[in-house]
Order: structure tokens, then C-alpha cells, then sequence
């Protein structure tokens, strides 16, 4: 277990165990930004992360962040993994304000730590593309890289399609997006130095 891995594990399961006590989805979940309540504030670009919407989600939010997150942690460092953990769930949260903006559909919050797990699955693809992942549904090992590809176009067909409404899939998406952009800049910044 890592630094940053933990502190966030503790903290998701502190503030689920808080919201199962007191509503705090009101002033901390992602409300979109054309709320009727203007219930909108720039602290949930952040919050909204750190609360669940049952205990499936939670456990497979964190069950992701314990496998993938360590690996990744260690590979480029805790300050560097905070930033990008953090940068992923603010992408994924402007992705979604921008969708829900877009769609013009009912006010709905949006909470959890997908964005920033799936900016993990893409760091992990990038970082190992040939490591062997197996599913449980289908039992099939594959190779990181395929993992990733398809989990992103299953993302995509569901955002578009609007199958499963209820989960965020461009949130998922943003992630992803946030993820690369910012993978993408630290190459650049490497290979600008030499």
C-alpha cells in the first residue's frame, strides 16, 4: 500500500460512513451548474469524489484503487500521482457539468471516485500494455492495453446511447481524457529538456 492509495481509501470510506449519517450530497456532490436551487459550487469540482451512491459503488471504486493505484503511485511518485489523480477527478467533473449542460435533462448530482479510477486504468494501460488482466465476466485474460481500450468504447457506446442513465459514463470518459492530456504534457516536458 502507498501513501497517497491509502489516504484516499481512508478518506472515501470516512465520508461514506459520514453520509450514511448526514446529508452532506447537498453541498458536496456535483450538482450541475444550471441547478434550479443553484446548488452548484466550485469546491465539488473535487468533492463529489470522495461520496458514493451505495456500498457496491464504493467497494468497486475502491477495490480499483487498491489494485491499479499502488502500481502506478510507485511508478511515478506520490506528488506526482496526487496531481494526477486530482487532475482526472476535475476532468471528469467538467466533462460531466458540460454533458449534463448539453443534455438540458433533470438536475441530478453526480458523485463518486470513477473519474479518477479510470484516468488510473489509462495510466496503468500506458504504463504496463502487455501485463495479463483477467475479467471476471468473461474469464478471459488480456493484455492491459486491450483492457483499457475496450472498457473506454463500452464507456462510450453507454454515454451516447444512454443505456444505464444513471451512471456517468462521460464523467468515466473525462477521466480517461484529464488522464491522457496530462501524461501527455509530462512526455512533453521530459523530451523538451533534453
Amino acid at each position: 500500500m502507498t501513501q497517497v492509495v491509502r489516504n484516499l481509501l481512508i478518506a472515501c470510506i470516512a465520508v461514506f460512513v459520514l453520509q450514511n449519517i448526514m446529508p452532506l450530497e447537498r453541498t458536496f456532490a456535483l450538482w450541475p451548474v444550471d441547478d434550479y436551487a443553484h446548488r452548484f459550487q466550485v469546491w465539488q469540482l473535487v468533492t463529489y469524489a470522495f461520496l458514493h451512491g451505495g456500498l457496491t459503488h464504493i467497494l468497486f471504486n475502491m477495490f480499483a484503487l487498491y489494485m491499479f493505484g499502488p502500481e502506478i503511485e510507485r511508478l511515478v511518485g506520490s506528488k506526482r500521482f496526487a496531481v494526477y489523480y486530482g487532475v482526472c477527478v476535475v476532468t471528469a467533473a467538467l466533462t460531466q457539468l458540460v454533458v449534463q449542460h448539453l443534455e438540458n435533462g433533470p438536475s441530478i448530482a453526480t458523485v463518486g471516485a470513477s473519474g479518477g479510477i479510470f484516468g488510473l486504468l489509462l495510466a496503468y494501460g500506458l504504463a504496463f500494455p502487455h501485463r495479463k488482466l483477467m475479467l471476471i465476466f468473461p474469464p478471459i485474460p488480456m493484455p492491459a492495453w486491450l483492457f483499457v481500450t475496450l472498457y473506454g468504447l463500452v464507456e462510450l457506446y453507454l454515454g451516447v446511447s444512454g443505456r444505464n442513465a444513471s451512471v456517468a459514463h462521460f464523467a468515466h470518459l473525462g477521466g480517461m481524457i484529464g488522464g491522457f492530456a496530462l501524461i501527455a504534457y509530462w512526455r512533453y516536458q521530459r523530451h523538451s529538456r533534453r
